[in-house]
């Protein structure tokens, strides 16, 4: 029976799976700021220990460390507060065009003083890519005053700078919509987006909506962008060229009623200060840290000469995607649970045994 259950021939469940089935609970944080009221969603597990305060890569959500969450409260005390930056998720900000290193770093310490106010419990940041970024500036700027610990996940300057020139492409290469959420979540997991399946059914919500109306305001940008650059390369005959387009792109909204949640093209004026000076700013933070890697290749010139001189610790976890802690969630938390450990920042419970040999 059980071969029978496993044979390749078995449908794969898209299906998406709620929030709850692994963080305990969700909240709004409204942070009071001149230009009115924001509200960040984050989600929380655990009641005692450090908390893990979690920022995800540009475009994800904070449903991203939804199965590492799982994973982190099985094996040691600690707290998890997974974040949905601004314009991202479920967070809604008045100014949701700024999405630069300063103003996301700013938001992560408003909203721990929002949850905490003047005696914050000891904190670690995690940061994915994007997120990774985010938390080293967050640390650099001393904008969380009990900071224990920092873990950038994926996130090189040299390969960031690097992969910015394409960046560009891959986004151009992905669909702009889908019919729904199950299509949406296998297509992420198909295209190598997500390699775990599990993970991709729970985060692919955070990182598509459904569209308003029959065209979608950001679609209806997109196609107007896509109409431009058609008049520049061929100016006989784009009017019905234009018609034509606006017309299949309102049939086509009907039957793909589902939008990435951010249009990530926009805010490439932001990537540069994201990740420039990103390596020197981390090494200069006086506290633990640690860098998990998808591959040793991605490390630059700065960060080769830091690990040698032993200013942070580095776990390569092969055989993953850039979503690391998607595709490897049990891994990645056996090396922050090890390192927490190391650092004797928490206890382990469940009979958890450090696993990595030191970095």
């Amino acid at each position: 029976m059980e071969t029978a259950m496993k044979s390749p021939g078995r449908k794969r469940d898209f299906s998406p799976v709620s929030w709850n089935q692994y963080f305990e609970s969700m909240e709004d944080v409204v942070v009071e700021n001149e230009s009115g009221k924001d509200t960040f969603r984050i989600y929380k597990s655990g009641s005692e220990g450090p908390v893990l305060l979690l920022l995800h890569g540009g475009g994800h959500s904070a449903l991203s460390w939804a199965v590492f969450t799982a994973a982190i409260i099985s094996r040691i005390q600690c707290r998890i507060v997974a974040l949905d930056l601004r314009s991202h998720g479920e967070t809604k900000v008045k100014n949701s065009e700024d999405l630069s290193a300063e103003t996301m770093a700013k938001d992560v310490g408003n909203v721990v003083e929002a949850m905490y106010g003047d005696l914050p419990p000891p904190i670690m940041l995690i940061g994915h890519s994007m997120g990774g970024a985010i938390a080293v500036h967050t640390a650099a700027s001393n904008l969380v005053p009990s900071l224990l610990g920092l873990c950038m996940i994926d996130v090189v300057e040299g390969t960031a700078m690097d992969a910015l020139n394409s960046m560009q492409n891959f986004l151009r290469g992905r669909p702009k919509t889908f019919k729904s959420l199950e299509n949406a979540i296998e297509w992420s997991v198909k295209s190598g987006q997500i390699r775990n399946l599990e993970s991709a059914r729970v985060s692919m919500v955070g990182q598509v909506k459904q569209c308003e109306g029959a065209l979608s305001p950001e679609v209806s940008k997109t196609v107007v962008e896509g109409i431009i650059e058609e008049e520049e390369e061929d100016e006989e005959g784009s009017e019905s060229v234009n018609k034509r387009k606006k017309e299949d792109d309102t049939e086509a909204k009907k039957d793909h009623p589902y939008t990435w949640r951010i249009e990530l093209a926009k805010t490439e004026k932001y990537w540069d200060g994201w990740f420039r000076g990103l390596s020197n700013l981390f090494l200069s933070c006086p506290i633990p840290k640690l860098l998990l890697l998808a591959g040793v290749d991605r490390l630059d010139k700065d960060l080769t000469i830091g690990q040698m001189q032993g200013k942070f610790q580095m776990q390569v976890l092969p055989q993953c995607g850039h979503a690391v802690h998607e595709d490897a969630p049990d891994k990645v938390a056996e090396a922050v649970a090890t390192f927490l450990i190391r650092h004797r920042f928490t206890e382990p419970i469940g009979g958890f045994q450090c696993v990595f040999p030191g970095c």
